[in-house]
């Protein structure tokens, strides 16, 4: 299963904002935006974003690397999933966003079990979720409606999620998705419109990036 290992808070620099890779360290004086606001590399003080996007292309590639980041997906399957989309019926951008916003990594991020993107992936792999009672270690795992995700039974009992239920309790979560804190479960109960999805995302940029 290929993934990004390289320092996720250079990422954020690239971009020129927070992409809130590490959870709740990206909300203090430790975050690398609030250290180091500038991009990263031997000329990054002297450079300024957006400096070299001035070209439509470079407005196009920075709108679906901006993605891939968020999500944490690598090019081949983001390329997948565009392709994907333009199969399905509706807006083609809107329906890219979908179906990153249904991988089963996001939706547990959403559901306030995990501070991160990351983090979620992390439990799926080591097998803590069961999707419709059967266990899954595959965090691209597209999540339909309806379906019902729960932590697994044994894990219940871990320290990491002992203290969960007060950290999720605090988090908002979308009107797409129903959660029950005390029971450690939810489900997706439609798919989320354009005005639930993060707004910084341009997904006509990204479907013009892939069109040329």
């Amino acid at each position: 299963m290929a993934r990004y290992t390289g320092p996720v808070c250079k990422l954020c620099r690239r971009e020129g904002e927070k992409l809130f890779l590490k959870g709740e360290r990206c909300y203090t004086q430790k975050c690398a935006m609030e250290r180091r606001a500038y991009p990263p590399g031997q000329h990054g003080r002297s450079t300024q974003w957006g400096r070299n996007q001035t070209s439509d292309f470079g407005a196009q590639l920075r709108a679906k690397q901006k993605a891939r980041r968020v999500y944490g997906v690598l090019e081949r399957q983001f390329r997948r999933y565009y392709k994907q989309a333009i199969k399905n019926r509706g807006l083609t951008g809107l329906t890219l966003l979908q179906i990153l916003e249904s991988r089963l990594d996001n939706v547990i991020y959403r559901m306030g079990f995990a501070s991160s993107r990351a983090q979620a992936r992390q439990m799926v792999t080591h097998g803590h979720f069961v999707v419709n009672g059967h266990r899954t270690d595959v965090p691209s795992m597209q999540i339909k409606e309806g379906d019902k995700i729960e932590i697994r039974e044994g894990s219940k009992s871990k320290t990491l999620f002992k203290d969960l239920v007060a950290v999720a309790e605090e988090r908002t979560i979308p009107e797409w998705i129903s959660r029950d804190v005390k029971k450690f479960n939810g489900e997706i109960t439609r798919l989320p419109e354009r005005s639930e999805i993060d707004a910084n995302l341009n997904e006509q940029l990204i479907v013009e990036f892939y069109s040329r």
